[in-house]
């Protein structure tokens, strides 16, 4: 994982920038580079995971033009041949330096031609302008604002831009930036036209597609790690890595001592696939010392994404002091494509489809910026294959009256794609779905909410919570969220579009809690 930032304006002062450019550091410990356009400047943070020789430092530069890119490019080594054929020469092995020889020879068309999760600056030093861009879903992280004379500003990370930007806001993924405005150049979410593939075909593709997810996915120069929950998810992911693996792969599992509901399944699927597996403990104490420090890395304040935040932010933590693993593989995206607990609700599959696209939009608010801050912060690099750009687009592409729960089995589809395998036991393949903030001990959300509700008086609730009219607290938790983050983040609350819930309107979601523990069909899922 890096960092990038550009200030894009001849009197950008460089000082400031490089104050608010050390915020990310821990992006990318291994080298800091910042280059004077003559119009502007652009900083990198490296973390060095795909050409790990100094000519793999950016910003890169051609004729002129500078880019600044935070992403992996998937099968660029394609590509670069191709554009070896058109005279390009490289110098180096880095995915991100056929970026600039792209952007001359297709534009701003460049971009729906990549198979990458990206965030990335270009100067174009053939018209003095500047270009930025995001992938379709926003697994890699963007943000942008404007300084006190108009000028645009981007940033990985929003804690970048804050005393720079008067507002900041998350770039929209699947966007292009160029003369001022944002130009949608893929929305992943949107369907063209639905798929006819009867289940077993579709179930087929399924598996085929996200194998090929994962198997791009670890190749690394820097060595590959795995998050294992004991979900289905996370499990998938490991379990088809380890087959591809000569050799055991290295698995990572957290929970609360005393009611970690993940442990035990994570040791199960572990032990299965032979990887070799570290359990990682946290205390109540690490839990409540963790929380200022979780919101600020977030710059979020929302309640399920801080819960689900505080075991993966520890358990990445121990895996930067104890080992020497760049990248880590996890199983995030899957419930937003195949469905959550609380989509069992839907009250048609026209309304699961929605809830979908509304899902897959917002993830870069949400689980992706989860996994995103809690893997940087350690100095790891993130890689998600359920977000493979083609699997995403076919999994949409699917008849919503597939997909939902008319099986007795949430994210049935995704089940039975991997039934005949054998990659899992059927214990872990079909065990019922547990949120991960409640799976690494449902004591864990009880003490943060124990926490939060001995901050405050009732009064003194309803009191403070009127001085927020954008995203109003609901609970004690909420409004202690909200305050940590008002103090890192002031007055920047758009950020974030709301708070994640269950669709309301649905009958059986209408609950003021995230948690699918509070929902009637939780059933096995706490076990």
């Amino acid at each position: 994982m890096c960092s990038i930032m550009g200030w894009c304006g001849p009197e950008a002062d460089p000082d400031a920038f490089m104050a608010g450019f050390a915020h990310t550091k821990t992006r990318g410990p291994d080298d800091t580079r910042l280059v004077d356009t003559g119009k502007g400047l652009l900083g990198f943070h490296r973390l060095s995971i795909m050409g790990l020789t100094p000519s793999g430092m950016q910003p890169f530069e051609l004729n002129g033009s500078y880019v600044v890119c935070n992403g992996e490019l998937y099968g660029f080594e394609k590509e670069r041949e191709k554009l070896k054929e058109k005279g390009y020469t490289f110098v180096s092995d880095s995915d991100c330096e056929i970026i600039l020889p792209l952007y001359f020879e297709y534009g701003t068309g460049m971009f729906s031609r990549l198979d990458a999760e990206f965030a990335c600056i270009i100067y174009d030093g053939m018209t003095g302008e500047y270009l930025a861009a995001r992938d379709p879903i926003g697994i890699r992280p963007l943000y942008y604002g404007y300084d006190k004379k108009g000028i645009i500003l981007f940033a990985s990370e929003a804690k970048s831009l804050v005393g720079l930007a008067e507002k900041i806001m998350p770039f929209p993924p699947g966007h292009y930036y160029k003369d001022g405005q944002f130009i949608r150049y893929c929305d992943i979410a949107q369907v063209e036209k639905v798929c006819a593939d009867d289940l077993e075909t579709a179930c087929a593709k399924i598996h085929d597609k996200l194998i090929a997810g994962v198997q791009k996915r670890l190749i690394s120069d820097a060595k590959v790690g795995f998050l294992l929950s004991g979900g289905l998810d996370s499990s998938l992911v490991c379990a088809i890595a380890a087959r591809q693996s000569e050799k055991p792969i290295e698995t990572f599992a957290i929970g609360m001592s005393e009611d970690a509901i993940d442990l035990k399944y994570a040791k199960q699927v572990a032990d299965f696939i032979g990887s070799h597996h570290t359990e990682v403990y946290m205390t109540p104490d690490e839990v409540i010392s963790s929380l200022e420090e979780v919101v600020y890395l977030l710059g979020t304040y929302d309640i399920t994404t801080i819960r689900a935040s505080m075991g993966m932010y520890l358990v990445c933590k121990a895996i930067h002091e104890q080992t020497d693993l760049r990248v880590i593989l996890t199983g995030e995206i899957s419930d937003e494509l195949f469905g959550y607990k609380y989509t069992d609700f839907a009250p048609s599959a026209a309304a699961f489809q929605e809830e979908a696209q509304k899902r897959i939009r917002e993830l870069h608010m949400y689980d992706v910026l989860r996994a995103d801050r809690c893997i940087s912060v350690n100095s790891l690099e993130a890689r998600v294959p359920f977000g493979d750009l083609d699997f995403v687009h076919y999994v949409m592409s699917l008849d919503p009256e597939m997909k939902i729960n008319k099986y007795g089995k949430g994210k049935y589809l995704l089940r039975h794609a991997f039934e005949k395998d054998g990659l899992l036991p059927d214990s872990i393949l079909w065990r019922e779905k547990a949120a991960f903030s409640d799976a690494v001990g449902h004591s864990m959300v009880d003490y943060l909410k124990e926490y939060a509700e001995k901050q405050y008086t009732d009064a003194e609730f309803e009191e403070k919570k009127l001085q927020y009219a954008y995203a109003q607290p609901f609970t004690k938790e909420s409004l202690l969220y909200r305050e940590i983050f008002e103090k890192y983040y002031p007055g920047q609350a758009e950020m974030i579009v709301d708070f994640w819930m269950p669709n309301k309107s649905w009958e059986g979601c209408n609950v003021n809690d995230p948690s699918a523990r509070v929902l009637a069909n939780y059933g096995a899922s706490g076990v």
